[in-house]
């Protein structure tokens, strides 16, 4: 009884500080005619720049403030893998298997940056001859890719790596559903063929002309791409793989809260690179996507410390942490279409909702997702990406503007977009782990190995050596 109240507690504490807003946003009506009276100038203003657009423009040129800053979003978003995202998960294991989680981000990466080469960008973001589930085979091996190509005014060759870094990161992510219980060789396995079938063609219908984009849904930074197929898969991927020993009454807390620390603090930086950077422009988008990530991240982070002092009576460092990571997944798709007020309820609802997600998927669904990716990185990225409909609608809130004119409608289409992104992972990582572990006999470790641990039982190394 005492869990049912303290949940209304917090739905109704999110419900007052939406109406709260929904009034200011009334009280500023009063200005819509002149509102109205300035939109009709822009109208002019655009119009006479559509005339002077009719002549014949010249090719696009190299922009070096762009490309500068492509490269910098670049490097941020690299940066949060490694080390962000692998400190991250390290310091959340126990100290005998910290190496092995470090291991697995950092070979993932190696790993997508050449499919993304062989395959994966051509596929990916090339158009596919009029195919709605995947892109061409013309750029395979960047065929054809010199210093001279442009995307926009920066170079192709920026572009390609800039994306790359994406599908480094998503693979990444499911690392968090299997540690310390699974085969290296299954990780290396796993992850190639889950890039192939999963996240090249989802990649494809949101942002390199498929279907999902033709029906106009939106996804500025990956709620769909990277979070929703990263969550689904490492739910269901867990659920194959089985719970560790002790689950869930005996298992030891992190190892080092502070390595979590700034691996949290370090994604945090990195995601300017992620959300602002998906803007492809140094110009008013990014600075606003930069803005309300940092809104959304900060929220989170109180909402779910304050949670978790009530539950549990003290605030914890690696509960504040988790939280932000919480406000960047679920702001991720609505980067681009939300103001610094529609951040601030994204960031609480965040907080709240994937605080209760962890809960549900460990007790009531029994499921072994060790460091929370599905409820914390799967039900964020799917929260933002249907809140946008909503808040980035310009009818209210200070929303920066959706495909629709109206907000039901654009749901609908994000909606469908969670729905067959979700699909696909489940089905292919449920394929995918059948065919692998036919292959090696299975992807988890012996019971020797588990209590050894993976750091001495899978790469002959120790984390840590006390003299």
């Amino acid at each position: 009884m005492n869990k049912i109240l303290d949940l209304k507690f917090y739905l109704c504490l999110l419900a007052f500080l939406t109406t709260a807003i929904f009034g200011f946003a009334n009280d500023s009506n009063d200005s819509d005619e002149a509102t109205k009276l300035i939109q009709s100038n822009d109208e002019i203003s655009k119009n006479s720049s559509t005339m002077k657009e009719e002549v014949p423009a010249e090719e696009s040129s190299l922009d070096s403030g762009n490309t500068a800053w492509m490269i910098t979003a670049t490097a941020l978003v690299l940066f949060m893998t490694l080390p962000g995202l692998a400190l991250f998960y390290g310091g959340l294991v126990q100290s005998k298997n910290v190496l092995s989680v470090l291991m697995q981000c950092f070979a993932i990466a190696c790993l997508a940056s050449i499919l993304w080469v062989v395959c994966g960008y051509s596929l990916s973001l090339t158009p596919g001859d009029g195919d709605w589930w995947i892109g061409g085979t013309d750029a395979f091996f960047l065929k054809g890719l010199d210093l001279n190509n442009l995307n926009g005014d920066f170079p192709e060759s920026v572009w390609v790596i800039f994306q790359m870094t994406f599908a480094i990161i998503t693979p990444g992510l499911i690392v968090g559903a299997f540690v310390e219980r699974i085969k290296f060789s299954a990780v290396l396995l796993f992850s190639g063929l889950w890039l192939i079938a999963v996240y090249f063609p989802v990649c494809y219908w949101v942002w390199g002309g498929g279907w999902l984009a033709e029906k106009g849904v939106i996804d500025f930074a990956g709620g769909i791409v990277v979070h929703a197929t990263a969550g689904a898969s490492a739910l269901t991927l867990a659920w194959m793989l089985g719970r560790r020993q002790g689950f869930p009454k005996t298992l030891k807390p992190p190892h080092n809260p502070g390595m979590v620390m700034i691996g949290a603090s370090m994604l945090w930086v990195g995601w300017f690179g992620f959300n602002a950077g998906s803007a492809a422009a140094a110009n008013e988008s990014a600075g606003m996507a930069m803005l309300v990530t940092h809104i959304s991240a900060a929220t989170a982070s109180l909402v779910w410390m304050f949670i978790e002092w009530k539950k549990t009576g003290k605030p914890g460092l690696v509960g504040i942490v988790t939280g932000t990571i919480a406000g960047l997944a679920t702001i991720t798709p609505a980067a681009g279409s939300v103001g610094p007020i529609g951040a601030m309820i994204i960031g609480c609802s965040a907080g709240i909702i994937c605080y209760f997600a962890c809960g549900f998927v460990k007790e009531k669904l029994g499921i072994d997702d060790s460091l929370d990716v599905a409820a914390v990185h799967g039900v964020g990225g799917i929260l933002g990406t249907l809140m946008l409909a909503y808040l980035g609608w310009k009818g209210e809130l200070g929303g920066l503007g959706i495909n629709f004119e109206s907000w039901k409608d654009q749901l609908i289409i994000q909606a469908q977009g969670c729905v067959a992104a979700i699909a696909l992972s489940v089905v292919a990582t449920y394929v995918i782990v059948k065919i692998i572990s036919s292959l090696i006999g299975g992807i988890r470790v012996s019971e020797e190995d588990e209590t050894k641990g993976l750091d001495q039982a899978s790469h002959g190394e120790n984390a840590y050596t006390l003299n």
